[in-house]
Formats: structure tokens, C-alpha cells, sequence
């Protein structure tokens, strides 16, 4: 046995055995066959086994040309999301012998520096995040096998998609409010030029025109609590027929209607309901408690690092958007009487 401290090498592993170090690589390596016998292998694995060695994977990688680490480009983390989406990645990784980098994007979208000298030469494939795209092609991730997260299936320079069903999501907070007898509706768009944020706009509006009687006004807000306190605020003083339902792209968008509608004397939900998207923490932080949809945000990561690997082992990824789910809490309610 190798004694103190010191991890035991394939020499020493040759020695033990009594064969070269090449001989040691081509058992361990298994790609003995036909090149040394039966015999000298099982003394190989024997005395590999008693020393307690284990391959050098890393320089094993990097000699083959792979390093078994993956990037996930996300926004800048202000929110819970994209930690949990880095979790769920990270665990499949881990099952899979990958390291996962995470590279949020300084400024949350837009251009980002290159972390690597040549991110082709470090990494074996990336994750990407469609609301970070500009960082993507700012560190030449689109020249690596590529799996696009919340991004257009028929538009992604990605090998593959993987998206959470936000339509649906949109059409089960539609249908509770519409069902609830809101026909006023206010949507609290992001401001963000990201196709999950088009897509949810598309569908309120859709689904809001195949029924008579509403109207839909929408205002656009950075995703900052303030911001958003700033557009509903003056969306909601406007003249005309106040909207007696609020639509978010986001809970923090949500808590700063929250905030407005408070200056405004209205109150929640009794004069003006209001719904999120997310389901972060914050949801039940605020009080009443925040109707939201729920995302996954650790099945959305698991999903984009298995899709990853597929990719990288020439499978087929799984197909289908992701469920999500409307959670009723105490922020809605029927209309009050004009």
C-alpha cells in the first residue's frame, strides 16, 4: 500500500505489477485486448485495486481533448430562479461526472467578457439562457454544443430547446381571473427583449380577444421592484375605467404593483387583483400572499443539462415543455362592484 499521504501513481501501479506504465494506460484504459495478456491485466487491476489508485480524469480529459465541464450563461442573479435552474443542472452533472460553471452575465442581459481565453478549448458544451443571449455570442458559446433555455425552438442557433410551458402558464392565470368575472385587465410587461416575455404577451392577448367585453392595457417595466411600483402607478392614475386586474410578467413585478396600488389607497384584493409568474420566495413574503404560476426552476435546469447530454452523446433529447402550475393564494378576487 502506498504509505502517508501521498496518492498513488500509475508508476507505482507498475511497479507493483511488474509490467511498464504504457501497459498500466491500456488496462485501466481497457484497451488490453490483443495487446497484453489476460494474466498481466488482472495483476494490473489487482495491484491498482490494493494501492488504492484512481486515474488522473482530469489530465485524462484534457489529453482527449474533453474537460467534462459545461457553462451556464443565466442573467445576472437577482432573483432565486436562476440559482435553482444552476442546482438542478449541477445535480445531473454530478451523476454524470460534469462540473458545471455558472457565468451570470454582469449587467443581468446584454455583451459580457470572455472568462476564458478560448471558451472551445475549456469547456465541452453550454446552457444558455435566451434572456442572455448577447453574453452567449459575446464569449463564442454558439460555437460549442449548445442547449438554449426559454428560447424559440423554430429560431435557436442551439442544438435543441428546453422551455417551460409559459402559455399554458399565461392561459391558467387567464382563465382564474377571467373566471373570477375580471373583464379590465392591466398588463405588467418586462421590459426585457426576450422571446419567454413575447410569448406571455401574445397569449394574455390572445386569449383576452376571443372574449367579449375586456380590454387589455399594457405598460413595460424593467424587472426592479421600483420600476415596476413607477409604470402601475401611473398606468392605474390614468383616466378612464381603472383595470381591476393586474397580469405580471414576474413577482417582483408584482410586488411593486403591490406597492403602487397601496399609495394608490386601493387595496388587495378587495379593488384590484393581482398575479405573478415565478413563484419565488417573495410570493409569500407579501402580504396577501401573491397568486402566481409556480416554475420549476431545478426540473428546468435538470432538463437542460440532460438535453446537453444527449446532445454531446449523439441521442435523441427528451421532447415537451415542461408543466407549470397556477397556485391561488389570497391576491385575487372577484371584481367589486363598479
Amino acid at each position: 500500500m502506498a504509505t502517508g499521504s501521498t496518492r498513488p501513481t500509475s508508476r507505482d501501479v507498475a511497479q507493483a505489477a511488474g509490467v511498464s506504465q504504457a501497459a498500466v494506460s491500456l488496462v485501466l484504459g481497457d484497451k488490453w485486448r490483443g495487446r497484453v495478456s489476460e494474466t498481466t491485466a488482472e495483476r494490473v487491476r489487482q495491484a491498482a485495486r490494493e494501492l488504492g489508485y484512481r486515474p488522473n480524469l482530469a489530465a485524462r480529459n484534457l489529453r482527449l481533448g474533453h474537460t467534462r465541464t459545461v457553462l451556464l450563461v443565466v442573467p445576472a442573479l437577482t432573483t432565486e430562479f436562476f440559482a435553482g435552474v444552476y442546482t438542478g443542472a449541477a445535480r445531473i452533472a454530478a451523476q454524470h461526472g460534469f462540473g458545471v460553471v455558472l457565468y451570470p452575465s454582469p449587467e443581468g442581459i446584454g455583451p459580457a467578457r470572455d472568462p476564458f481565453a478560448s471558451a472551445q478549448a475549456a469547456l465541452d458544451g453550454v446552457i444558455a439562457s435566451s434572456m442572455a443571449a448577447d453574453a452567449l455570442t459575446a464569449i463564442r458559446g454558439d460555437q460549442l454544443p449548445l442547449v438554449m433555455l426559454d428560447s424559440d425552438p423554430a429560431g435557436s442557433h442551439g442544438a435543441t430547446t428546453v422551455n417551460l410551458d409559459i402559455t399554458d402558464g399565461i392561459r391558467q392565470v387567464t382563465d382564474h381571473l377571467l373566471g373570477l368575472g375580471h373583464r379590465r385587465f392591466l398588463h405588467l410587461a418586462a421590459d426585457i427583449a426576450s422571446w419567454t416575455f413575447e410569448v406571455r404577451a401574445h397569449e394574455l392577448a390572445a386569449r383576452l380577444g376571443d372574449v367579449p367585453g375586456t380590454s387589455l392595457l399594457t405598460v413595460r417595466a424593467p424587472i426592479s421592484i421600483d420600476d415596476a411600483r413607477t409604470a402601475t402607478e401611473t398606468a392605474l392614475a390614468a383616466k378612464g375605467p381603472r383595470p381591476t386586474a393586474i397580469v405580471c410578467d414576474d413577482d417582483k413585478l408584482a410586488a411593486g404593483a403591490y406597492k403602487a396600488a397601496r399609495r394608490l389607497g386601493l387595496r388587495i384584493p378587495d379593488d384590484l387583483s393581482v398575479t405573478g409568474l415565478d413563484d419565488l420566495a417573495l410570493a409569500t413574503a407579501i402580504d396577501p400572499e401573491l397568486t402566481t404560476v409556480r416554475l420549476d426552476a431545478e426540473l428546468f435546469g435538470e432538463r437542460g443539462m440532460q438535453a446537453l447530454l444527449a446532445v454531446l452523446e449523439g441521442r435523441e433529447p427528451q421532447q415537451g415543455d415542461i408543466p407549470v402550475h397556477l397556485v391561488v393564494r389570497g391576491s385575487t378576487a372577484p371584481p367589486s362592484a363598479p
